[in-house]
């Protein structure tokens, strides 16, 4: 059976890092699809606004302090785990506070923040868990230890929630993104051509979409796009696997 586009009418998302980029994307196609989004973000403005434009809700939250989320309970049907934060150095000159860190917002944060909404999602027999990991889930990339690291055991959370949440009707899975116009990544640009000592133009060609074989940055809405199908009714088979847009780099 055919459902056309999904309706996720009484369903609550939770989106993390839903102020910009990728996760404000998915609010909004989410949203659209009828779905009562919580837009969490550190960024209190930022969420106020987007939760606003959405008719959702603001949820103002620092994912790095993960013993404020340790007893949490949330009833959502869709959690989108896509917060993330990028530094990159050699791994002898990376700051062992900074690594913590991101595995605290990447790792940790997704774990703790799935383990909150299976509770609800288990009593009614339905729910959605997407990660948002990354090329850098399947590949690495010189200079991002710890990002890499922690898209890695994103993707091994990914599937041991697949498997667990199989028998429950919850499904897990991971879109795994090239490079995104986001925020992140235009930051990303400077940093590369200082560490590359090139112009951004060329960090684009030379160093950041080098694996890609289509040669641009893809658009949040189009990772949006793949959020949304998983959160369908026509995806209740697909768990424990991921969605890979990134332009053809991992067919290397």
């Amino acid at each position: 059976m055919h459902h056309g586009e999904p309706d996720l009418t009484g369903r609550r998302a939770v989106v993390t890092g839903g102020a910009s980029g990728i996760g404000a994307a998915a609010a909004r196609r989410l949203a659209a699809a009828g779905a009562k989004v919580v837009v969490c973000d550190r960024d209190g403005d930022g969420a106020e606004a987007l939760a606003r434009e959405v008719s959702g809700e603001a949820w103002v939250v620092d994912l790095a302090d993960t013993g404020a989320l340790a007893e949490l309970s949330l009833a959502a049907d869709i959690l989108v785990n896509n917060a993330g934060i990028q530094h990159v150095a050699p791994v002898e000159e990376f700051p062992p506070e900074r690594f913590a860190t991101i595995l605290r917002i990447m790792l940790e944060a997704p774990f703790l923040l799935s383990r909150a909404c299976l509770p609800h999602m288990y009593a009614q027999g339905w729910g959605r868990l997407v990660h948002i990991s990354s090329a850098h889930g399947l590949r690495a990339s010189a200079y991002k230890s710890a990002y890499v690291s922690a898209k890695h055991g994103l993707e091994g959370l990914s599937k041991v929630l697949a498997l667990e949440g199989a028998a429950h009707g919850v499904t897990s899975n991971c879109v795994n993104p090239g490079y995104v116009r986001t925020p992140l990544v235009e930051a990303q640009v400077s940093d590369q051509a200082r560490v590359h000592d090139l112009s951004e133009d060329d960090v684009l060609t030379q160093v950041m979409l080098t694996q890609s074989a289509i040669k641009r940055l893809i658009e949040p809405d189009e990772v949006a796009a793949a959020v949304l199908y998983l959160c369908s009714e026509d995806t209740g088979y697909m768990t424990g696997t991921n969605l890979v847009i990134d332009g053809g780099w991992s067919a290397h």
